[in-house]
Order: C-alpha cells, then sequence, then structure tokens
C-alpha cells in the first residue's frame, strides 16, 4: 500500500502576490501580474513586457548578509520556503520586522529525514551576464568572485538546506519548464520510498534578463503585440494570442507523509495524490501536435492516484497563449480525460502570471491546492476570442464558485517532457 503524502505548507513569490494569501486574492480577482519591464532597459527588443515580481524585499525572510550572496531565483525560493515552513508549524513564525542579522531558524524535524528538491530551468543569469560584461571589458580578474555559485541551478536547494539545516536529499530538478512540477513529482517519490518523512519541493525561476528575453525573442515565442496594453497579452486559448509572457517567481510546497503530520498535530491542506511523467520524443521546443505524450502523463497521474477521469473537477493547463501550444494542449485533455474532457474545469493561471518557467509547476500547484481548499476555479483572463481548436470550459475571464474534491496541473518543457501532479481534498 502507497504511503499518503499530503501537503501541510505553502508559499508563493510571483507577479501576484508576494505570499499565498496574496496570491490567491489576484486568482480570484482576475489580476493580470504582466507590465512594462524595469529589470533592465528593454528599449532595444522587440519584447518589452513580463511579469515580474513587485515590491520584493527578501530581508523579511532571508538574513541581509546571506540575501547578497543569492542570486534572485535563490531569493524567490528562499522566501517562499520560510512562508510554507511557517505555515506547516516547523518554524517559529517570522518576525514583523524581518530577519535578524545572524539568525538561523531551528527546523522542527529531524534533519536527516528532511529532504528537498526544487525545479530550476535556467539558473541565476543575471550573474551569468554581468560577470561575462565585465570579463569582456576588463579581463577575467574583474568577475564576480561568487560567480559559479550563484549562477548554477541547485544553489536554490542548497541554500535552504544550509539555513534550515536539512540532511536529507537535496535534489534539482531540471526538464525546462516542467522542472517545478516534476521536482514535485521527485519529492512524492522520496516519501513513498520512505527516505524522507519531510520534503520542501517546487519550483524557482528569475530568467527576466536580456539574455533570456532575447533568446526566446530569436524563437518567436514571446508575445509582442501588445507592448502597450501588457496586461492583455498573455491570452491563452484565445484566437489572438501571439506568444507566450515570461514571469518570475517561485512556488513551493511542505509535503509530509500522512503518519509524520498527524503524528506532530499538523494542519493538514491537501492530499498529494498523484503524479505522472512521460517524454514526447518528438521536437526540441514544440510538443508532439497529437497530445499523445501529454494525455499520457494525465493518465499516469490520475492512476497513481487512484482516480477516475470524471471524478477531476479541476485542470489547471499549462496553457502557455502559444499558437502551437493551446490547442495540442486541449487535444491533450481530450485524450486523457474522454467525454468528461468537456466537464471538466480548465484554465490557465499564466494568463495572469506569465509563464514563471520552473516557478510555474509549483504556482499552479498551490493554485490547485487553493482551488480545493477554497472552493474556486481561478479563470483564464483576456479570452475574448476562443479559438475554434480550443473548445473546452476554460473558465473565460471571471472567478467561477464550486466545490472542488480533485484538481490536477500540468506542464509541458521543452524537449518534450511532460508532468503531471494531481491533488486530492484530506479525507475524501
Amino acid at each position: 500500500m502507497k504511503t499518503k503524502v499530503v501537503v501541510t505548507g505553502m508559499g508563493a513569490i510571483s507577479p501576484i502576490g508576494n505570499t499565498v494569501e496574496e496570491f490567491s486574492v489576484s486568482l480570484k480577482a482576475g489580476k493580470s501580474g504582466v507590465g512594462p519591464i524595469t529589470l533592465f532597459d528593454a528599449s532595444e527588443f522587440d519584447v518589452k513586457i513580463a511579469g515580474e515580481v513587485k515590491n520584493f524585499d527578501p530581508s523579511r525572510w532571508i538574513d541581509k548578509k546571506d540575501a547578497r550572496k543569492m542570486a534572485r531565483f535563490t531569493q524567490f525560493a528562499v522566501a517562499a520556503a520560510a512562508q510554507a515552513l511557517e505555515q506547516a508549524g516547523l518554524v517559529e513564525p517570522t518576525p514583523a520586522d524581518g530577519i535578524a542579522e545572524g539568525a538561523k531558524p531551528r527546523l522542527k524535524t529531524t534533519p536527516e529525514r528532511t529532504g528537498i528538491v526544487l525545479g530550476n530551468g535556467i539558473g541565476g543569469w543575471e550573474v551569468v551576464e554581468e560577470s561575462f560584461r565585465k570579463m569582456i571589458a576588463s579581463g577575467p580578474r574583474r568577475m564576480l568572485p561568487l560567480t559559479v555559485p550563484l549562477m548554477i541551478n541547485n544553489e536554490a536547494a542548497g541554500n535552504i538546506s544550509m539555513i534550515y539545516g536539512t540532511k536529507g536529499p537535496a535534489f534539482t530538478q531540471v526538464t525546462a519548464c516542467a522542472s517545478g512540477t516534476d521536482a514535485l513529482g521527485q519529492a512524492l517519490d522520496l516519501i513513498r520510498a520512505g527516505r524522507c518523512d519531510v520534503v520542501i519541493a517546487g519550483g524557482t525561476e528569475a530568467a527576466i534578463v536580456p539574455f533570456a528575453i532575447g533568446g526566446f525573442q530569436m524563437l518567436k515565442a514571446l508575445s509582442t503585440k501588445r507592448n502597450n496594453e501588457p496586461e492583455k497579452a498573455s491570452r491563452p486559448f484565445d484566437a489572438d494570442r501571439d506568444g507566450f509572457v515570461m514571469g518570475e517567481g517561485a512556488g513551493i510546497l511542505i509535503l509530509e507523509s500522512e503518519e509524520h503530520a498527524k503524528k506532530r498535530g499538523a494542519k493538514i491542506l491537501a492530499e498529494f495524490a498523484g503524479y505522472g511523467a512521460t517524454a514526447d520524443a518528438y521536437h526540441i521546443t514544440a510538443p508532439d501536435p497529437s497530445g499523445e505524450g501529454g494525455a499520457r502523463a494525465i493518465k499516469a497521474a490520475l492512476e497513481d492516484a487512484g482516480l477516475r477521469p470524471e471524478e477531476v473537477q479541476y485542470y489547471n493547463a499549462h496553457g502557455t497563449s502559444t499558437e502551437i501550444n493551446d490547442p495540442t494542449e486541449t487535444k491533450m485533455i481530450k485524450l486523457a480525460f474522454g467525454d468528461h474532457a468537456y466537464k471538466l474545469k480548465v484554465s490557465s493561471t499564466k494568463s495572469m502570471t506569465g509563464h514563471c518557467i520552473a516557478g510555474g509547476g509549483g504556482l499552479e500547484a498551490i493554485a490547485c491546492i487553493l482551488a480545493i481548499t477554497e472552493g474556486y476555479y481561478p479563470p483564464t483572463i483576456n479570452l475574448e476570442n476562443p479559438d475554434p481548436e480550443c473548445d473546452l470550459d476554460y473558465v473565460p475571464n471571471k472567478v467561477q464558485y464550486g466545490t472542488i474534491d480533485a484538481a490536477a496541473s500540468g506542464s509541458l518543457g521543452f524537449g518534450g517532457h511532460n508532468g503531471v501532479v494531481v491533488f486530492k481534498r484530506y479525507g475524501k
């Protein structure tokens, strides 16, 4: 019999809020977090908009000295992890005036039985860019001394481990846009295998930098038509979509075995019931247009969760707002859910956050859990002219309310990676 895995804490840093509470309020309001790029001068770029994290003060959650030794994606992960651990009751509440210098929070778990699995697709590219400019201008001796430890993908997991003293596995999952979702799946497996009692898991990304924006622009993947109305640019399943909008942020969950959570009297938010992963074996950037690979991932996740398709009420789609993704994902959902696909509520929260790459998997899992615990279907905003090929119920433009006992979230990554996670109302 499989070990039951539950969620006891959540943390969010996003373009629409820097706590789970703010994130949820924005989802219900259909608020767009997309605006003009302020993190760098985008005047020479065709793309001038992104879903930036706003008003982020790392000192609220991170020792200022430590924060200076972290790239932006790591700061996001550490801040979201601090929120999640606090909600789970595994650390003392963060002081209102922020973390005191030199403070080391004490984790209320067995360090050797506590793991970390984080998804990150790109790493600290702002650090790479700065060091590369310095090297070209003045030689290698002018590079940032901490270039390598700041830039590499695993440093978010490493920093969380050092801050909280976790001594179990600390992994980083890199499967492009599916990284955050796959990290959750790997964490689920760690607990089921008996290797950990608690895992800090999710995804983080901070890729609103010239090199990343320029690279995706050259792929013709980003929206360029709505620089003057950025809040309208991310429009999944709409016939007038013209590409995705880069976002950033982190979504972190605290996962525990049910036995461990109940033994310590934790409040359980939801059951993490299933995970499925497949590869398309088709193309370096495009999904298999048949939707077969993604459909297999959904079916595998449902089987793992012990659910029939008709027992799922909500599906948080990858929903990037690109020409190829949206109709392909619609096919994928139909193949997996059959006739129930037309009764299923499907939405893309990327319409509000933009595409947060690895951070998206964590944030979208949180959206599923909020849907279950608060009883609402997040909308797909900007769905004004539906694509005839996208003919499911995408919760257009306004939040809807209802009882949700099971929700799933899917992510599709460059290289043909498909990951799907399933959450259930605890006790159902």
